[in-house]
């Protein structure tokens, strides 16, 4: 694995704009079917905003109707990190850079086969990338 990428958050802010630093330092969210990955077929990946780090591929997106970009899985699980979070009164598994720290979405075990498992991942933290 990498080495591990730790900046406090005024670091980070003077590196994101406002709305990157809300979504990936803060845990924030972006409204539904307001991301510009969301109804996206661009070939390729999905890179962390913060980092680089290649989290997910366009071969596993897709259109999920949540209104977030949705993936069966992620490039590597080695590039994923996952914490239990309990805001909101619900239960859910939040997925983060697993180089950075950067706050990515949520995954949820209501995705198509083979993996059953839907990544609902905030546009703002994304990066795209075609293929080389």
């Amino acid at each position: 694995m990498t080495e591990k990428i730790e900046k406090d958050p005024e670091e980070w802010k003077k590196e994101l704009t406002p709305e990157q630093f809300e979504i990936c330092i803060n845990h924030g969210t972006e409204p539904p079917f307001s991301g510009k990955y969301n109804e996206s077929k661009l070939e390729g990946f999905f890179k962390c905003v913060c980092c680089g780090e290649k989290l997910f591929s366009s071969d596993s997106k897709f259109d999920s109707g949540s209104g977030w970009p949705s993936f069966w899985q992620p490039v590597s699980e080695d590039n994923i990190e996952y914490l239990s979070d309990t805001d909101y009164g619900m239960v859910r598994t939040e997925v983060n850079c697993k180089k950075c720290g950067s706050h990515l979405g949520h995954v949820f075990d209501d995705g198509p086969k083979p993996t059953n498992q839907r990544y609902c991942i905030n546009s703002i933290s994304l990066k795209h990338e075609k293929d080389e």
